[in-house]
């Protein structure tokens, strides 16, 4: 027994060793490339893209998903857009680089942080655009927010409340105690074997774009903060959304959302329609063979979502068209994940 428990021991003790010397490791590769803001005693990182002397359109907002950071993002979108808009990209409480803080692990929490660096940033309205998890924030801004919402563009959103649960780690991580201890220890080893894997699965069927991993500093992840927060947001989104949900039909700001018939993280058919229902007057495009990254697979209606959105003329039916044309023999596959929980991305 005592043997035993001396290898327990020392096993814990390296997996602890590891994972804080791949935090470290993971954070000198990714720093920072934004500026920080104090929102009452929480450092939240964001980078701005300040307006050009004539912008065509309100501001941008540009709000992650899960298991990713502001720079997920900012490679498909951000110079389709410069010289054209101010930008703000922001990395959600506890993600990326920002502190998660007190009362920030809720999508409306994150939404009231979000919009106080707008606020510093003397943003006082714009277009808020949500990835997935993202979707639940976006959704949150609006409602908590409406005075500072142009309008909202949803990419694959994760909204309502759905009749599966979520990976069985997500759950453990945001345990007390107990999730501490896993995400300290076994944790961040398991999640770096499962990454690339786990990557494909987001994309799929559509290919994953060469070097994403580190052009979207996905990594960053792997610090057992990072991993637990993450967790935690997953694991209580279905409770959250099951509340919050019918708050939707406050919402009145201009709306397009943007889903794929081949996406298997989410249920497009539970939260795309979901938010086409509860919000009125908004618009769904169901693209054909996208899986769950528009912002990568669809970039130019995406693009133009959000130039329509503004109020620019934009044949999106059309456009869709043409991206199922570009994307139809797409056929990456996913080996296979936990669950279609809905907040993975």
């Amino acid at each position: 027994m005592i043997i035993a428990f001396i290898i327990f021991a020392v096993g814990i003790t390296g997996a602890y060793a590891f994972s804080i010397f791949k935090a470290k490791d993971v954070a000198g590769l990714y720093p920072p490339l934004g500026e920080f803001t104090d929102i009452d005693g929480t450092r939240i990182h964001s980078v701005h893209v300040k307006a050009p002397e004539d912008p065509e359109m309100p501001p941008l907002v540009f709000i992650h998903g899960a298991s990713s950071n502001l720079r997920d993002l900012m490679p498909p979108l951000r110079s389709r857009f410069e010289g054209r808009a101010e930008m703000l990209f922001v990395d959600r409480p506890g993600h990326g680089w920002s502190e998660r803080g007190t009362g920030n692990d809720t999508p409306e929490g994150q939404a009231r942080m979000i919009a106080a660096v707008m606020k510093t940033k003397n943003i006082e309205k714009a277009i808020i655009i949500g990835h997935s998890f993202g979707g639940a924030v976006t959704a949150g801004f609006a409602v908590e927010y409406p005075e500072m919402t142009a309008g909202l563009v949803f990419l694959s959103p994760a909204s309502h409340p759905w009749p599966t649960g979520v990976a069985w780690y997500n759950n453990l991580a945001a345990t007390p105690a107990i999730g501490w201890l896993f995400a300290n220890t076994l944790a961040v080893p398991a999640a770096r074997s499962r990454l690339p894997g786990g990557v494909v699965c987001v994309f799929a069927p559509n290919k994953v774009p060469e070097n994403y991993i580190d052009n979207a500093a996905i990594p960053l992840l792997l610090r057992p903060e990072s991993f637990r927060n993450n967790a935690t947001d997953i694991a209580r989104l279905n409770a959250h959304v099951t509340t919050y949900a019918p708050r939707y039909k406050q919402i009145k700001a201009p709306t397009i959302i943007i889903t794929g018939d081949a996406d298997d993280i989410v249920f497009p058919d539970i939260h795309s329609e979901g938010l086409k229902t509860d919000i009125e007057g908004s618009k769904l495009i169901w693209v054909k063979n996208l899986g769950h990254k528009p912002d990568y697979a669809a970039t130019d209606l995406v693009v133009a979502a959000i130039e329509t959105v503004s109020g620019q003329e934009r044949d999106l039916d059309a456009i869709a068209r043409t991206v199922e044309a570009t994307i139809s023999n797409d056929a990456e596959t996913c080996g296979g994940s936990d669950s279609k929980s809905g907040d993975q991305s």
